[in-house]
């Protein structure tokens, strides 16, 4: 039953009246209006403000999609593909994932060049020699992709085949979506790469820096809460548990307090390591072949080949020495 101001009592119409929405967008929208200027022109106080045009996170993830399906089309392909089509399917999808994938180098070098003198057409010939040179590093990235998928068939005893791997675990998603980041990054598009890695990190809570470097036969079991920083190097075959952290122990800044960037502050992961939940290995320290980090062992120093840290023997060692790890 509707009930309209003219069924009511006086009282009851007024009270009604005063609680209709009244936003006062007006006001809200100048308001917004008000902080985006002062933001723009703080922006371009530091020539940090590059306009609109900027690179698309959704178009990013509809790409990676059509990525994803053309390294496995018959796992990660169309449900209706047929082995004698694959090339055909293949083709096509690169064809248009790629001039997609210009579209938005072209973007990211724009905004990148947005206080030079760089002219249009060099910027275009930039945009078409990355694409061109990540299209040839496809087969590599898939080559890499399959060393990871077997890496988890082997390492994990619950794996009833690699099909099963790459359909259902997310440390998988998050390597396709790395391998690819991390050859964008190489390439020399960084926000490009970024969207691409934040993608990975919201579909399966792993969060791994486009710069970090990893070897084959890389392994994330469970792997929600895992990061793995910008200028970490991991080795071969090297396997982590769920809420792994390799991070920095700390940032250096210059005199006005800001921030020093790219400088190595992360962990040099050796080849043959295994990291259990909940571990966190912080700064520039090198853990050596073939050793395990217990779980929830916090680490700053680094370790010999061979070693086995747990929680016990890093207290003992505390406890002995009077420092910290």
């Amino acid at each position: 039953m509707n009930i309209g101001l003219s069924t009511l009592d006086g009282a009851g119409a007024s009270v009604l009246a005063s609680a209709t929405p009244n936003w006062d967008l007006d006001r809200v929208v100048a308001g917004l209006r008000e902080v985006r200027e002062g933001w723009r022109e703080a922006q371009q106080r530091r020539h940090e403000y590059g306009g609109r045009e900027l690179p698309s996170p959704e178009t990013l993830r509809q790409l990676l999609l059509a990525l994803r399906g053309a390294l496995f089309p018959m796992r990660l392909g169309p449900a209706d593909l047929r082995q004698e089509s694959e090339d055909f399917y293949v083709g096509h999808t690169l064809d248009a994932a790629l001039n997609n994938l210009l579209a938005q180098v072209r973007l990211e070098l724009r905004y990148a060049a947005r206080q030079t003198s760089v002219g249009a057409t060099t910027l275009e010939l930039q945009a078409v020699s990355i694409v061109r040179d990540f299209a040839t590093a496809l087969p590599d990235i898939r080559r890499l992709l399959d060393t990871d998928v077997e890496a988890a068939f082997r390492g994990d005893p619950a794996a009833r085949s690699v099909d099963e791997v790459l359909l259902c675990y997310p440390g998988i998603v998050a390597m396709i979506h790395h391998r690819i980041a991390h050859k964008l990054h190489q390439l020399g598009v960084p926000l490009l790469a970024r969207i691409v890695a934040e993608l990975a990190h919201s579909e399966t809570g792993i969060d791994i820096h486009p710069g970090a470097q990893i070897g084959p036969g890389f392994f994330i079991d469970h792997g929600t809460g895992v990061v793995i920083g910008e200028t970490a190097v991991i080795g071969r075959n090297v396997r982590v548990y769920q809420a792994v952290t390799l991070g920095a122990k700390r940032f250096t800044s210059d005199e006005e307090g800001k921030l020093h960037k790219g400088l190595p502050r992360h962990p040099i992961v050796e080849d043959d390591v295994v990291i259990y939940a909940g571990a966190s290995v912080l700064g520039r320290v090198t853990i050596g072949k073939g050793s395990v980090i217990g779980g929830n062992v916090w680490l700053t120093r680094s370790v010999s080949p061979g070693s086995n840290v747990t929680q016990a023997n890093s207290q003992h060692e505390v406890l002995n020495h009077g420092g910290g790890i």
